[in-house]
């Protein structure tokens, strides 16, 4: 009797971890105006699995081909203001999410920005959809309080011969709500 005793808060210490949740978040995308986010065209939810964050996408209305896809460091879709007295859509977003200050682009299996994301594309009909993997984010809460933005073009995870990959203007952009 005093074996089975002894096994039991072993036993419902497994249990109990079984039994945790994994973590997702949905985020709306709307088009990066120079006056602030614009119309939606789509919603991404990031989801925690044993192999990393898995993304899937769902949007449309975006320019067909190759585009990037990014996790900005600041919580903000909004506008700011560049140099020359112009409006950068979602530019308040900030640089790439980078938190171990590698300044470098090297892609999602890279150890540059974390925030880098796997390439994604629109179909003829301007429809993304798809499942994809993010292997460095190891879950959904390092994403959280941050932009998810979406770029003109392709991205070459390369900062030569463009920096940031020569990824284009800020398309779409959303906030990953802090919870």
């Amino acid at each position: 009797m005093r074996c089975k005793l002894a096994v039991a808060p072993v036993l419902f210490s497994i249990l109990a971890a079984g039994g945790a949740q994994a973590d997702s978040v949905d985020v709306s995308l709307a088009l990066a105006t120079p006056t602030g986010p614009g119309a939606a065209i789509g919603t991404v939810r990031f989801s925690d699995s044993p192999a990393g964050v898995v993304i899937d996408l769902d949007l449309t209305g975006v320019a067909p081909g190759e585009h990037g896809l990014h996790v900005h460091q600041n919580p903000s879709c909004a506008p700011s203001a560049a140099a020359d007295g112009s409006q950068t859509p979602a530019g308040a977003a900030g640089p790439h999410l980078d938190p171990s200050a590698t300044g470098r682009h090297l892609g999602p299996d890279g150890a540059g920005h974390l925030g880098d994301l796997p390439r994604v594309e629109a179909d003829h009909a301007g429809r993304v959809r798809g499942h994809y993997g993010a292997p460095r984010i190891v879950s959904v809460a390092a994403l959280r309080g941050h932009a998810l933005m979406l770029h003109a073009g392709g991205d070459n995870y390369a900062d030569a011969p463009k920096p940031l990959g020569g990824g284009g203007a800020r398309l779409a952009c959303g906030v990953i709500p802090a919870r």
